[in-house]
Parts: C-alpha cells; sequence; structure tokens
C-alpha cells in the first residue's frame, strides 16, 4: 500500500474527552462539543505499518486507513443502549466534516469499501472481534445499526461537497481544529 485509500469511524468507549490512550489509537478524535484533536499520530504514518510507527485503530485494517474517533460511550451496553458518556449530534457533525475534508485531501472515495465503521470493518473479517463501533446515535435513536453506516456517509458526502465550494473552513485553535462555516 502505498496510499490513504480508507477511513474507519470509531468511538473510543471513554469519556467525551480524548485521553492519552485515545490520541496514540487515533489520527484525529473528536470531543462531545465537535473539537477534533490531532492524534499522536500522522494519517501517513498508516501508508506503511511494517515499521510499527502507526496508529493502531483498527486491527488488520490499519495500513492504508485513518482512523477518527468520537469520544465517549464509555458504559454502553447493547441492550440497554446507554452510555454515561453519549455521542453528540456535534460530535458527530464534526466527524462527518473531518471525514470530508480527509476525503477531499486524500482523493478517497465516500463508499462502504473505503469510509466505513468499526462494526461494519469487523462485521466483513473472517473471524470477527465483536466490534461495536459505531452501532448506536443516541440522538437518532431508532436509526438501525444496519442504517448507521449509510447514515454517516451520506453526511460525509453532503460535507464534501459544503467544503468543495468553500461554505466549510478548518481552524486551528489552541490545541484543537474546529470547521468553520464560512459565508
Amino acid at each position: 500500500m502505498t496510499s490513504l485509500s480508507k477511513i474507519c469511524l470509531h468511538w473510543t468507549g471513554g469519556n467525551n474527552y480524548p485521553c492519552n490512550k485515545d490520541l496514540d489509537s487515533y489520527h484525529f478524535c473528536v470531543d462531545k462539543d465537535g473539537k477534533i484533536y490531532a492524534g499522536s499520530y500522522a494519517p501517513e504514518d498508516n501508508i506503511n505499518c511494517q515499521d510499527g510507527i502507526y496508529a493502531r485503530h483498527c486491527g488488520g485494517g490499519n495500513t492504508g486507513c485513518i482512523g477518527i474517533s468520537a469520544c465517549g460511550m464509555k458504559g454502553f451496553t447493547e441492550k440497554k443502549k446507554e452510555s454515561v458518556c453519549p455521542l453528540t449530534q456535534p460530535q458527530i457533525e464534526s466527524m462527518c466534516c473531518l471525514s470530508a475534508y480527509l476525503s477531499n485531501k486524500y482523493g478517497i472515495l465516500i463508499n462502504e469499501k473505503q469510509v466505513f465503521t468499526h462494526y461494519e470493518f469487523d462485521r466483513k473479517r473472517q473471524k470477527p472481534e465483536g466490534k461495536v463501533d459505531i452501532i448506536y446515535l443516541s440522538f437518532l435513536p431508532n436509526l438501525q445499526v444496519e442504517r448507521i453506516g449509510g447514515y454517516l456517509r451520506n453526511k460525509i458526502a453532503w460535507y464534501k461537497q459544503k467544503i468543495q465550494q468553500g461554505k466549510y473552513i478548518l481552524k486551528k485553535k489552541g490545541n484543537y481544529y474546529e470547521f468553520i462555516f464560512a459565508n
């Protein structure tokens, strides 16, 4: 693999703000307010994972893959569909906007083979590990798990168009980034 060709969307399973372990695991983490934090590894570190210097976010699928994680879902159970740190709509909007930005930057097509949730990735493996991120959005409680990946990809495609039109701009603010709507 000589390029970045995939984006895998995750949740951290922890609190609503990134910790050092989160930043070491993902290229980008998005907090509950939609602020984006760069991880310890640049996306380009995952072009070649043979050197051991890369973000380990998607076991068996890290090479050529950018990992973005929404911070949260601590204590989530599939049965109750509850978490003490649920994902928020501003957080998911920011994650999708970031995915669109990276899709533009690296020429990644927005389809199920190239932009997917960790849950979708895991389900296609010969021996699934039982990854459950992302299978629930508390602000859309009736959205079926099988439709979440498609929902996110549609949102990413919408943001991609808006970014190409110059309507959203990525701005650095201290130790994080935000997308700003440009009139």
